[in-house]
């Protein structure tokens, strides 16, 4: 696997690849990155991952300086995967002046749920990844559907800037209690790992309540937010949602069997953990 830091040097190394698979993370790789991984090597080839921590998508009061980062250790992992070019740019490689030009996603989407809670995240985090994907120009690019909103902002991104990069969505990996793999898992502490599971049963919860025509939507959201608040939890948001826009459903929608999706996000302890489950 050969590991490059500049752009120049990066086009130079992919320059006539035309099936390009890309998965960009930010490092601490875990299992549920590797199986992006895996999945890309069956979309493309050659498989390019990147590891950046991008400054642009944390918050003035987020984890940006202790955001775990495990460079020696993702190397491995990575090379037992066949991966073939690690990108792993600088912030001087990737951002040599500062990154004025940014893209803006449309406030219906970009200033909900996540982006209510975490202003300016999805600006980030649209940003870096043009730029990745003008960097690598990649034929595919795979990302995990924990991060449910993020994926479906860089699809409609790369639709609506006539990408020559289709979007590739992985199921998300979880741990054999059901919580969903994350780098800020490591942050929990023992107890708070024992708990951690909450958040998908609730989850599930609400999706079977659905499932079984339950209508008042609003009902269901406030009591799975108060059943993780009676148990320490505190939960930004549990949202029922339209799969398609991240919308709330109308009536109408409910009748038509529009397919949903249940999002969450809640703090347990210091640590700040986002869930969904498609209904």
């Amino acid at each position: 696997m050969k590991i490059i830091s500049s752009i120049e040097e990066l086009r130079d190394q992919l320059r006539g690849q035309l099936r390009t698979a890309f998965v960009p993370t930010m490092g601490n790789l875990h299992e549920g990155h590797l199986s992006l991984m895996r999945l890309a090597r069956r979309h493309g080839d050659p498989v390019v991952a990147s590891i950046f921590v991008n400054r642009l998508q944390f918050g003035p009061n987020e984890d940006f300086d202790k955001y775990p980062r495990t460079f020696q250790a993702d190397v491995e992992k990575l090379e037992k995967e066949g991966v073939y070019v690690l990108f792993a740019p600088t912030e001087k490689d990737l951002y040599p002046e500062p990154q004025e030009y940014r893209v803006q996603p449309p406030n219906d989407l970009g200033d909900i749920l996540e982006g209510e809670f975490r202003p300016g995240f999805f600006n980030g985090v649209s940003t870096v990844v043009l730029k990745l994907f003008s960097c690598v120009q990649p034929r595919v690019a795979v990302f995990g559907k924990k991060d449910y909103q993020q994926l479906m902002i860089i699809r409609n991104m790369a639709k609506q800037f006539a990408l020559p990069t289709e979007i590739i969505a992985a199921e998300t990996w979880r741990a054999e209690d059901g919580l969903a793999l994350s780098s800020r898992n490591g942050y929990l502490n023992a107890v708070e790992r024992a708990e951690a599971p909450i958040l998908y049963q609730t989850l599930n919860r609400v999706a079977e309540q659905v499932r079984n025509g339950a209508t008042d939507l609003q009902a269901i959201e406030q009591e799975a937010m108060h059943h993780l608040r009676s148990r320490s939890w505190n939960p930004d948001y549990v949202a029922i949602r339209k799969r398609s826009n991240l919308q709330i459903p109308s009536n109408e929608s409910l009748a038509n069997k529009e397919e949903l999706v249940v999002l969450s996000a809640a703090k347990l302890g210091n640590t700040r953990l986002i869930d969904n489950l498609e209904i």
